[in-house]
């Protein structure tokens, strides 16, 4: 199942910022903003952050993790994700992209959905994978990485 993941990023005007999850695990999303802070500079601590799954799914698979960190640096950078990017893999604290199983069905449905960007982690076996024509397949070692997508979007 593919899921759209939405982050809501705004200025607090409280001293405690509020953090809502919709559908995610509210102690990873803690983790997320935590390694983003950390390894981006990204100062999500003046602000509160808004978290929802579109459809009201719950997700709790790990492999959902770049996808929050790509909503939460659009969001707090005001820098739309490109409509054509998918984005999957589990982050560890150090900001790594770890790899993620089932990468054949996940990329199978992703183009079945008509997105030709996918970033997966570099880790991710891709050797007994068909990657389909006109798919552009992005590896993501790390979140510094995971910047490089939003320079798509600068053209369009």
């Amino acid at each position: 199942i593919i899921a759209e993941v939405q982050a809501l990023v705004t200025p607090t005007v409280f001293p405690a910022p509020r953090r809502t999850a919709n559908g995610l695990d509210y102690n990873r999303i803690c983790m997320l903003i935590a390694i983003l802070e950390k390894r981006l500079g990204l100062k999500f601590s003046q602000n509160d952050i808004y978290l929802n799954v579109v459809g009201g799914l719950k997700l709790s698979e790990p492999s959902v993790d770049l996808a929050v960190a790509l909503a939460l640096i659009s969001s707090i950078k005001d820098i739309p994700v490109p409509h054509n990017v998918i984005a999957m893999g589990e982050l560890g604290l150090v900001g790594e992209c770890r790899a993620i199983t089932d990468l054949q069905k996940r990329i199978s449905e992703s183009y079945r959905l008509g997105f030709d960007v996918i970033a997966i982690p570099q880790k991710s076996d891709k050797s007994r994978v068909k990657i389909p024509e006109g798919v552009s397949v992005i590896d993501i070692r790390s979140v510094y990485d995971a910047l490089s997508l939003f320079k798509s979007s600068d053209n369009e």
